[in-house]
């Protein structure tokens, strides 16, 4: 089975809302466990860091 792209876009800048990383939107925690994850839970993790950019976008300043 093909590997799922990480969703990392080398920003890692953990200084987002509960420590999310502003880049993609993971915990360093999910960021460490991302290789070793079931295709079913990055599939959901994937869902979940749409939601979470597009509540770091909408409060970080322009």
């Amino acid at each position: 089975m093909k590997m799922q792209k990480s969703p990392c876009i080398d920003v890692c800048d953990f200084s987002g809302p509960k420590g999310l990383c502003l880049g993609c939107g993971r915990t360093k925690s999910e960021c460490q466990k991302w290789k070793s994850m079931k295709p079913y839970h990055m599939n959901i993790l994937q869902k979940e860091l749409k939601k979470r950019m597009s509540q770091i976008q909408s409060n970080t300043p322009k």
